[in-house]
């Protein structure tokens, strides 16, 4: 593997930096980004500057994750108070989704072309700013832009946070950084319904964006103050094209298979055609890609899928996020529409899965560094596979505490899985792939979801329409289940990467 990381997107330091900071910062990379080296003598210690430019990263994707899944059980409230109908309000999620399609594959040049610092300040400033619109919205138009605006910023924040963990983290230390990436992706989305129930409880919608509104300023002022830059920027052209493609490809996708699930046939069709675009588009990007390939550097590099661990790791995470989507979409419905539960006790009860996926991530990521991925993910995938089979036959009288076991076993699953198969996947890439293997991820995952999603939600809706909704959930799990199995094979394939394989500095 490569040891030069200026060549990584994350920038150079910023003009007048060198008079406000430590000496050690003032260089192009961190001290940390010097023990990437193989050689058994490179240090494993991390730097203090890398420690709080990771964590204050770390906190930041935390809070705009949360803020994805707040808004999912306020929508009932929403139609009353904006007067809206049920397809209308759907679109605050919906346009939130699209945003972050269109925009997570053009993160690999930006990453690449402005400075840590910059990237940063753009992606929480967004944020920061559609949080406060959302806050103050008069109405429904004026909270769908704001919700567009916060998505520009969560779209940036999780890749940036996975390229500068790849430049600063010492290969065999990456796998336990890696794991506290999962507190964010994980326990904040377990969070979402939990807090939003609480506020809805007792307040306006308005105070679920002025809970986050705080947190959000709060890390933008840390990084403000202490985030350094790593690496040098790159002078790279913008391939206008290739941008203009991702909305149709990308885009196009995402709206197809999140509106296809739903519906009669009459009211598919848009989303139907928005699908056949999207594949058409997605075509027509990929060769445009691999066209730039040959003479300069495209807007998505896709080098990084000749990179065998890459390929497969990506492919396992795009199984995990269609049986994660299938417990977070499936087990609401069941709860809601099967056993009654209020919208606060959904939350509570898929909190504790939540909570045990993202808390144990770091332990796991530890685990990983000694062990490798194999022993992991192919004990998650197997906890997936029976989860989600055993969900397959609940009904109407099953106790509650099965079910928060179940969904416990699941999500425990799922964490054996997410930290070995991202870092796997990322740890054999060249320094000028970082960025762009963190985009090609984050843009599957997106797209895995909301297939996931589509599908799942169109089995309990067909079969639930012919034979009730017990059958339908039922269908519907054991659908997740069958296609839990190809985690199974997948995760059979993982190898450790040539990097992790070398033995740890001591």
């Amino acid at each position: 593997m490569s040891t030069d990381v200026s060549s990584n997107a994350a920038g150079a330091p910023a003009p007048g930096a060198a008079a406000a900071l430590p000496e050690s910062t003032t260089t192009p990379a961190p001290p940390a980004a010097s023990t990437a080296p193989t050689g058994p003598t490179a240090p494993a210690k991390m730097s203090r500057e890398s420690v709080t430019i990771i964590v204050t990263l770390l906190v930041a994707t935390f809070v705009v994750i949360l803020n994805e899944t707040i808004m999912n059980v306020a929508l009932q409230r929403l139609m009353v108070d904006l007067k809206v109908d049920a397809p209308t309000v759907q679109w605050l999620s919906t346009g939130f989704m699209l945003t972050m399609a269109v925009v997570i594959p053009t993160t690999g040049f930006i990453l690449q072309r402005l400075s840590t610092r910059a990237v940063f300040m753009l992606a929480m400033g967004l944020f920061s700013g559609g949080t406060l619109l959302a806050a103050v919205a008069p109405g429904f138009e004026v909270l769908l832009l704001a919700r567009i605006v916060q998505a520009g910023g969560t779209a940036i924040m999780l890749p940036l946070l996975m390229t500068t963990i790849l430049t600063l983290v010492p290969l065999e230390r990456r796998g336990a950084v890696m794991g506290n990436v999962s507190i964010a992706i994980s326990v904040a989305p377990a969070l979402g319904p939990t807090v939003s129930g609480l506020i809805l409880q007792h307040f306006s919608w308005r105070f679920m964006f002025v809970f986050v509104l705080p947190i959000a300023l709060a890390a933008l002022a840390i990084g403000a103050r202490y985030l350094t830059n790593i690496g040098e920027t790159e002078k790279t052209r913008l391939d206008a094209l290739s941008v203009v493609l991702t909305v149709p490809a990308f885009g196009g996708l995402v709206y197809g298979l999140s509106q296809i699930g739903g519906g009669d046939a009459g009211s598919r069709t848009p989303a139907v055609l928005a699908l056949a675009v999207g594949v058409v588009a997605l075509a027509a990007f990929v060769l445009r890609q691999l066209k730039l390939q040959k003479s300069e550097r495209p807007l998505l590099d896709l080098r990084a899928f000749s990179f065998r661990m890459f390929t497969v790791s990506v492919l396992l995470l795009v199984v995990a996020m269609i049986a994660l989507f299938g417990a977070v979409i499936l087990l609401p419905l069941y709860l809601q529409e099967i056993r009654g539960l209020k919208s606060l006790e959904t939350g509570l009860v898929l909190l504790p899965g939540g909570l045990a996926m993202g808390l144990l991530g770091p332990f796991i990521g530890r685990v990983f560094d000694k062990v490798g991925p194999l022993p992991l993910t192919v004990t998650g995938s197997v906890m997936m596979v029976l989860s989600l089979w055993q969900f397959s036959m609940l009904d109407a009288t099953s106790p509650v505490g099965w079910i928060i076991a179940l969904h416990v076993t699941l999500s425990l699953g799922l964490a054996l899985v997410f930290t070995p198969a991202f870092t796997t996947g990322l740890n054999p890439l060249p320094p000028h792939l970082y960025s762009h293997g963190s985009a090609i991820m984050s843009t599957l995952q997106q797209v895995a979801g909301a297939a996931g999603t589509a599908l799942l939600v169109s089995i309990y809706a067909f079969v639930a329409a012919a034979s009730g909704m017990v059958a339908g959930m039922h269908a519907a799990f054991l659908t997740a289940a069958v296609i839990a199995v190809a985690a199974v094979v997948l995760s059979a394939m993982m190898r450790k990467t040539e990097g992790a394989a070398q033995p740890a500095a001591h």
